[in-house]
């Protein structure tokens, strides 16, 4: 009976650090880039988009499609960007469980 109050207890610890893990993913800010830096955005690892910059060059009318490209990579790069920093960091807080490898959490 011990070991199944020691898992419960362990269930909840992790459980706890699941929600500051996901309480702190709201503040890890990621910044993409397209067009060689032309276009930047600044997004949460959440995927909240903060901000986006604009070089003044690219506000040509007539290429209206070429900047509007430019802002869907940055922003996809930044997406890229902050799901990998929440890969990092839920590895390092199940580093320690007997995990299969490849196993992705949360579920």
């Amino acid at each position: 009976m011990r070991d199944i109050m020691g898992l419960m207890k362990q269930a909840q610890a992790m459980q706890q650090k699941m929600t500051d893990l996901q309480a702190e993913l709201d503040t890890v800010e990621v910044s993409g880039a397209a067009g060689g830096g032309a276009v930047a955005v600044t997004m949460t690892a959440k995927g909240l988009v903060k901000g986006v910059t604009v070089d003044p060059s690219l506000l040509v009318p007539d290429e209206k499609e070429i900047l509007e490209d430019l802002i869907v990579a940055a922003v996809n790069d930044a997406r890229q960007k902050g799901e990998r920093a929440a890969q990092e960091r839920m590895q390092e807080l199940t580093k320690d469980l007997p995990l299969p490898p490849g196993m992705k959490l949360p579920f």
